[in-house]
């Protein structure tokens, strides 16, 4: 720091010791405008109600109204709103008698908005805790709407947690129900397809290929059956005309043949070994021709039956017996006819089964394909059905735990209190700002009134002016006279602020001993 810097800070210091006057009485009028402004200005009190909020200890499900802090905090913010929308606080309002001068005076809607910059809903930052604050005038009016706003914020809360359920309810049961109409639909159009297109579907293909398997199977085996039955039919009518030949020798006249015998059962046992042996020369042993002619065959040989028996003359019982086992062989082709006739009828009905189940296994992959396009969003919208059915449920349990009042809800952990000094103004901040704009005022003033003066203060002002060095200076000589002045005036100076400033004291020490001060 140079010289002239230290010379101009001492000549600034000098400057203020010399204004020691004016600087303590701004002071002290400084301080008593600021203790009148104190009591001028009205005292506004503030009462504040801790609220928690409690976790719900039923949780059917995870659609609670309030989930986490984060949710919590927006809930809060909307319940703000709730509970301090116009109706709400109009209400309070008129409950309380509150700003009636200000009612007079304005319309209610800047009454309102009054209200609302005195109230303050903060939510700490650690636990779910909030408080609810009002000011107002009247500490103890201060106290009865802080606690109705308290109620006021508890009352909403339950209603809007509610409304909030009661609407989720309603919205999953009309979700619901056009769910289940969409999906009905989609199942109706599902049925009627598969009733009307049922043998040609894609589970029916395994199903169809082996009916027509059998179908080919089985009129192979009726062919084959009808093969058999001519060629039965063909011996049965040769062995016929057969015996219409032996019938028609008896029957001759005794001139014209000899006399003729009866075919004994040896002779008949014989004919029937020689006619097995024709037969299984052309056919298989499970012919019915050949398992009858063996039966015949063991028949006789029960009897005890033999060959080379004598015979029975007599033409009349031949011609009889041929007669008979003609009538037999008819009776047997007819039966073949018939059962012929059968196997033919029911071959004829086999050819229209095996072309109606080829048509079916060939539209089987048609089938499929439109089955495909049709069911192609139904998983889809039962999935969607199905989580409907379930969030319908969750939305039930949430509304019936809402009505009882037994979800998650707000209590009243410490309620509003009366204060005992006021919210505002605050006195110590009021004669803070009196002090530094008192001293700001006056040492401004001085500085002011110093730049205004053109005088010379020292010797190097004038030096710096003039730009000639000084070569002698001559000092103020003050007379006695003048000496005991200032002196009065310095006595008189020091008794007048020590007074104002013992006067303004003692009025403190009064207002502070009466309550009127409240730091």
């Amino acid at each position: 720091m140079d010289i002239k810097q230290r010379q101009l800070i001492k000549k600034y210091l000098d400057l203020v010791l010399h204004s020691w006057r004016l600087i303590s009485l701004c002071l002290l009028v400084g301080i008593t405008i600021g203790l009148g402004y104190y009591f001028y200005i009205p005292k506004i009190y503030q009462s504040s109600a801790l609220l928690s909020y409690e976790s719900q200890q039923i949780n059917p499900a995870k659609m609670d109204p309030e989930q986490g802090r984060r949710r919590l905090q927006e809930s809060l913010a909307t319940l703000q709103e709730l509970v301090t929308s116009r109706n709400s606080l109009e209400k309070v309002i008129l409950q309380f008698s509150l700003y009636e001068e200000a009612r007079r005076k304005l319309p209610i809607e800047d009454v309102i908005e009054m209200m609302r910059k005195n109230i303050e809903i903060k939510p700490y930052s650690k636990g779910d805790v909030f408080s609810v604050s009002f000011q107002g005038a009247d500490p103890q009016k201060v106290v009865r709407v802080t606690n109705a706003l308290a109620a006021l914020f508890i009352e909403e809360n339950l209603k809007y947690r509610e409304e909030r359920a009661t609407e989720t309810s309603k919205y999953t049961e009309n979700e619901l129900a056009m769910a289940k109409r969409v999906l009905d639909q989609k199942e109706q159009q599902m049925r009627d397809y598969k009733l009307k297109y049922f043998n040609e579907m894609p589970e029916q293909r395994q199903s169809n290929l082996a009916q027509l398997r059998s179908l080919i199977e089985q009129n192979q085996a009726l062919q084959t059956s009808i093969q058999d039955l001519e060629r039965t039919k063909v011996l049965a009518l040769e062995q016929s005309r057969i015996q219409q030949q032996l019938a028609a020798l008896s029957t001759r006249s005794p001139a014209a043949n000899p006399p003729s015998q009866v075919e004994t059962e040896g002779e008949r046992l014989q004919r029937l070994r020689d006619y097995l042996a024709q037969l299984q020369g052309k056919y298989t042993e499970m012919h019915p021709e050949v398992r009858r002619t063996k039966q015949q065959i063991e028949q006789l040989e029960a009897k005890g039956v033999k060959t080379g028996a004598t015979s029975i003359p007599g033409s009349g019982r031949a011609s009889l017996a041929a007669q008979l086992e003609n009538q037999r062989l008819q009776t047997q082709i007819k039966q073949i006819d018939m059962n012929i006739e059968q196997l033919r009828q029911a071959q004829a009905a086999i050819p229209a089964q095996i072309t109606q189940y080829q048509k079916w296994i060939e539209a089987a992959p048609v089938r499929e394909a439109e089955w495909n396009i049709l069911t192609r969003d139904y998983n889809e919208l039962r999935r969607h059905y199905d989580q409907l059915v379930a969030n319908n449920l969750q939305a039930q349990s949430v509304e019936n735990l809402e009505r009882n009042q037994k979800g998650s809800k707000f209590k009243i952990v410490d309620s509003a209190r009366a204060s005992e000094k006021p919210f505002k103004p605050n006195f110590l901040k009021i004669l803070l700002v009196a002090v530094i704009g008192s001293l700001g005022l006056s040492i401004g003033s001085i500085l002011v009134l110093d730049f205004i003066d053109t005088s010379f203060k020292d010797v190097g002002e004038l030096e710096e002016f003039i730009g000639v060095p000084v070569v002698c200076a001559i000092p103020f000589i003050e007379k006695e006279a003048e000496t005991r002045r200032d002196k009065r005036v310095f006595y008189l100076s020091v008794v007048g602020i020590g007074s104002y400033a013992l006067a303004l004291a003692i009025v403190f020490a009064v207002l502070w001993t009466k309550g009127l001060i409240i730091v």
